[in-house]
């Protein structure tokens, strides 16, 4: 026997997955809100998790973020097996999540929350520590320039930054640590059509470092903006993942509704 993860048919030899979930089912009592979802996530690549409310999105976020645990199936990270993941040992392989929410506190600058709980150690003494902050905002300022992002002053509290400026921390605090996997919320849910379009744009730059992807959007001109391929769940069930450019918002609509799809009719 092997311990190694199996290869789908249409993987290339060397094409190792970051990620790959195997038959992860998900109950909560007697609703099984994912139901056998087996899906793999490669460097470099943005895929577009889609879906109408209750569709299991959240859940598996969730589980690869390891707030929730699987209650079936096996996780793979690289070419380890992960019987449970919980969100000390997520971070601890690389996994980062971007919630709706962003989470950011409005009372420090962008470079302390881009650092906030990275902070690096100037000495330690017994159980106190002090940090080192002028390397602290270097290291903020390396994140926030490679990802291309434009900031006048990294100290300006974050409550006085636009939308899309406060999605541009939240997102260069995850790089610090994400260097297998980052997962977007509705990223662009309560932005304009400008900042939507840098938001998108800063999502793409993500990926081009290397680490996979998960977008999770109501927005399908997002996901055909951002998206190399599209995942469509329904009531827990995996009914579409293939290229978006091997299909279309019909399509997509379709699988995510449970409709008959003819493309004949198009």
């Amino acid at each position: 026997m092997t311990n190694r993860p199996p290869t789908r048919a249409d993987a290339t030899p060397d094409a190792t997955p970051l990620v790959r979930t195997v038959g992860v089912t998900k109950y909560f009592g007697g609703v099984r809100a994912l139901d056998a979802v087996s899906l793999d996530l490669m460097p470099g690549e943005v895929v577009a998790l889609v879906g109408d409310n209750g569709a299991g999105k959240s859940t598996l976020v969730k589980i690869l973020s390891g707030i929730y645990q699987a209650d079936e199936g096996t996780i793979w990270l690289g070419d380890v097996k992960v019987p449970q993941l919980n969100a000390m040992r997520a971070r601890e392989f690389g996994i980062e999540t971007v919630y709706q929410q962003l989470f950011l506190c409005d009372n420090l600058g962008a470079a302390a929350n881009v650092m906030l709980g990275q902070e690096p150690v100037r000495y330690r003494i017994g159980p106190w520590q002090i940090l080192d902050k002028r390397r602290s905002v270097e290291e903020a300022r390396k994140h926030i320039a490679e990802l291309g992002i434009e900031l006048a002053d990294l100290n300006t509290p974050v409550r006085r930054l636009s939308g899309g400026q406060r999605q541009a921390i939240a997102i260069a605090r995850a790089t610090v640590n994400a260097h297998r996997l980052i997962q977007f919320d509705e990223p662009t849910a309560a932005l304009g059509v400008r900042q939507t379009k840098a938001t998108l744009a800063l999502i793409q730059r993500v990926a081009a470092r290397g680490v996979a992807v998960i977008v999770i959007s109501h927005n399908l001109d997002d996901v055909f903006a951002v998206a190399q391929r599209v995942v469509v769940l329904r009531l827990g069930r995996i009914t579409l993942d293939t290229r978006v450019a091997a299909t279309t918002r019909e399509q997509v609509v379709a699988c995510m509704t449970g409709m008959s799809f003819r493309r004949d009719t198009l």
